[in-house]
């Protein structure tokens, strides 16, 4: 019994280290990032690309609703998985930091500077009592002095950077096919394929309202999102294209 009692602080103290180092809270959260739809982003020589996965629960939902990719500023885009709640917090942080950084030094933010600004935010909800951790897990990505950055937030308050990484449902297979498929000298069209692919190859089925695609490109460091119109183009172009989609995601989850 006095075992289980330990075990079950180690459980629900979020400030409280488990005599092995672990923090259950945030193990739990991560869990909750592998609960959400998945996300993809991806470096290329000519900018960023990301692409989500916004399947709905219901045909009664109506679809611009489920937003899984946000613009922070002109030059960085923001995909998240896991949930919506926290997601959209963590997003109007990073709006609020892009801002503070215009009008303190008159220049844009950059993207590395940005992401641990995030993740400094995070992190305080891992140490702080009363609180819990985010359970969501975001994709940064933008340009900063002409070269294309891309970062992962993680619910510990650690960064990543990547040249290609999903989050959310099927990371694992996921992140073995842009493994086995990535090139460095991809341009943007090569990396909106390579996501589009890389979904299809756990999804038997892709619509274009159930898909949502931004870029960043290098050039005019602009952020992008494609139109339907635009995103059923590619599908039919790599017979990717399906009729409705029937997914059903965690009614908390994105």
């Amino acid at each position: 019994m006095q075992g289980q009692a330990q075990q079950q602080a180690y459980d629900r103290g979020i400030t409280i280290f488990s005599p092995d180092g672990r923090l259950y809270q945030v193990e739990y959260a991560r869990e909750a990032v592998k609960r959400g739809t998945a996300s993809i982003g991806i470096r290329t020589e000519g900018g960023i690309v990301l692409a989500v996965d916004k399947r709905i629960r219901s045909e009664l939902m109506e679809r611009t609703s489920v937003e899984k990719i946000h613009k922070a500023d002109d030059h960085i885009g923001i995909a998240s998985a896991g949930h919506v709640a926290d997601a959209r917090q963590l997003i109007d942080f990073a709006r609020k930091q892009t801002q503070v950084n215009r009008l303190r030094y008159g220049e844009p933010i950059g993207v590395e500077t940005l992401t641990k600004e995030v993740t400094d935010h995070i992190q305080q909800y891992t140490q702080v009592g009363g609180a819990r951790p985010f359970g969501v897990a975001l994709i940064i990505g933008g340009i900063e002095d002409g070269e294309p950055r891309l970062y992962e937030t993680d619910p510990s308050g650690t960064p990543y950077e990547w040249k290609a990484l999903a989050v959310g449902a099927d990371r694992g297979e996921l992140q073995e096919y842009l493994e086995d498929n990535y090139a460095e000298a991809m341009d943007l069209d090569g990396g909106i394929e390579l996501a589009l692919r890389a979904l299809g190859s756990v999804n038997d089925e892709l619509t274009p309202e159930g898909v949502g695609i931004a870029t960043v490109d290098a050039e005019t460091e602009q952020f992008m999102e494609l139109s339907n119109d635009e995103t059923e183009e590619y599908l039919a172009e790599l017979g990717l294209l399906g009729g409705e989609d029937d997914g059903e995601p965690e009614e908390e989850e994105e």
